[in-house]
């Protein structure tokens, strides 16, 4: 089967528009990206990923890219703007929401919710999600997803229910020392009066949610929103037909769920697994 260029959406986003930009100047000039990336002296697969849109640039590439097409200064006016944008557009109108929502409610099979990370865990993850990704750009998804979180400690905070499948606590990411820091930190976070942290056990058995993640935003004065995201892609869900079926999942697998203070009883068992660790003090 050929190569089929991934679509692009240059009405999403200023990233957006930045990649598309680079695929059409690199179209008309006849180049490959092998040939681009060799002529800009630039890693292939960066470039791949900056022209569809899943990638900043590094700060010397706008220019490189000017030089090379002689387009007296676009790309380095596209960057400016697109490098406040630190998620890609798919994932931006989730962010929104997530920003804005007085109610977050979230389940996770896989791994623990971007909300809840340390930095050493989200490091960890990202290089898993990203194994080409150049050093720069980890750094900075990673300081993206832990920026998220200072909406768990503004003024007024969104109330937050967050229930973890027990896979989550038991899955190795990064070390005995990455986990118990991160099981220490989800501790914390459970002490917060607008934070509840469940975890599903698995003796609970089967659900409908097996194997994905699945969040619902409630926002004063609009329609509850859903969004169901896999291991590499989500969709925001605003029929409300469909937001009701997953409000009913979650509310089952809130049912199934250890209660708050069992949740944190098995945590704390967990952690005494990730040696050395010792549970905090609360």
């Amino acid at each position: 089967m050929p190569f089929q260029p991934r679509e692009l959406f240059p009405d999403r986003s200023a990233r957006d528009l930045f990649g598309a930009e680079i695929r059409r100047h690199r179209e008309k000039a006849d180049m490959s990206l092998r040939r681009l990336s060799e002529v800009l002296n630039y890693s292939k697969s960066h470039l791949a990923r900056i022209e569809a849109a899943e990638s900043l640039p590094y700060d010397d590439l706008p220019a490189k890219l000017d030089a090379c097409f002689g387009t007296d200064g676009l790309f380095a006016r596209l960057y400016a703007l697109a490098k406040n944008e630190p998620f890609p557009g798919k994932f931006r109108r989730m962010i929104e929401l997530e920003s804005r929502a007085a109610i977050i409610e979230q389940y996770v099979g896989a791994t623990f919710p971007g909300l809840l990370q340390t930095p050493e865990l989200a490091e960890r993850s990202l290089r898993c999600g990203f194994p080409q990704a150049p050093e720069a750009e980890i750094q900075a998804m990673v300081k993206a997803r832990i920026d998220r979180q200072a909406l768990l400690d503004r003024a007024k905070p969104p109330r937050c229910w967050f229930i973890l499948d027990e896979a989550v606590l038991r899955r190795l990411v990064g070390g005995p020392t990455v986990m118990c820091d991160q099981l220490s930190s989800l501790l914390e976070r459970g002490t917060q009066y607008n934070v509840t942290i469940q975890v599903l056990p698995f003796v609970a058995g089967e659900h409908a949610e097996a194997g994905g993640s699945l969040t619902l935003f409630t926002t004063h004065g609009e329609s509850p929103v859903a969004y169901d995201e896999g291991s590499q892609s989500g969709a925001i869900l605003e029929d409300q037909e469909a937001v009701a079926r997953r409000r009913e999942n979650y509310d089952l697998l809130r049912a199934m769920s250890l209660s708050p203070r069992d949740s944190e009883a098995m945590i704390r068992a967990v952690m005494k697994d990730w040696t050395p660790c010792q549970p905090p003090r609360t």
